[in-house]
C-alpha cells in the first residue's frame, strides 16, 4: 500500500520524447523517419491536398443554403434557474455571466425559457423571452423587460 512517504512514479508516466535526426546510430537519423524526397519529406502538406489532382472537396457538387455565418445564437436559461437569486434582484446577462449561469459569448444575447416554476419576485432584462416564461415571471410578481 502506498502512503505519502513512499510514493513512486509510474514508469510509463515519465517516458522521454523520441529525438529524431541525431545520427545514423539512433535508427532515425538523416531523414528523421520521413523517407526520401517528396513534399512530405520537405514541408507540411496542406489538408485535402491530393498531389495536384482536383481535391474531393472541390469535385463534389455544393447544394443548398448555409446560414451558419449569419445565424443568431442566444445564451438560454430556464425560469427554474432564476430561483437562485434573491427577491427583487435585477437579472440580466451581466449578472448571469458573473454567477456562471451562461458564458455570455453568444451574439444574440440572453433568452429566457419557460421550463420549471418561479417562486421569486424578480426583474428580468433579456433579449428574448418565451410567452410561457413571461407568464410565469409575471405570475410570481416580477417584471419582464425585452431589450
Amino acid at each position: 500500500m502506498y502512503t505519502l512517504n513512499n510514493l513512486e512514479v509510474n514508469r510509463e508516466a515519465r517516458k522521454k520524447d523520441y529525438r529524431r535526426g541525431r545520427g545514423q546510430a539512433c535508427g532515425n537519423g538523416k531523414t528523421s523517419g520521413r523517407g526520401e524526397k517528396g513534399q512530405k519529406a520537405r514541408n507540411h502538406v496542406k489538408f485535402g491536398f491530393e498531389g495536384g489532382q482536383m481535391p474531393l472537396v472541390r469535385r463534389i457538387p455544393k447544394r443548398g443554403f448555409k446560414n451558419h455565418p449569419f445565424r443568431v445564437l442566444y445564451d438560454c436559461i430556464n425560469v427554474s434557474d432564476l430561483n437562485n437569486f434573491e427577491n427583487g434582484t435585477k437579472v440580466d446577462i451581466t449578472l448571469l455571466t458573473k454567477e456562471s449561469f451562461v458564458n455570455g459569448r453568444s451574439n444574440g444575447g440572453l433568452k429566457i425559457l419557460g421550463n420549471g416554476e418561479l417562486k421569486k419576485k424578480l426583474s428580468v432584462v433579456a433579449n428574448k423571452v418565451t410567452k410561457n416564461a413571461e407568464e410565469k415571471i409575471k405570475a410570481a410578481g416580477g417584471t419582464v423587460e425585452v431589450i
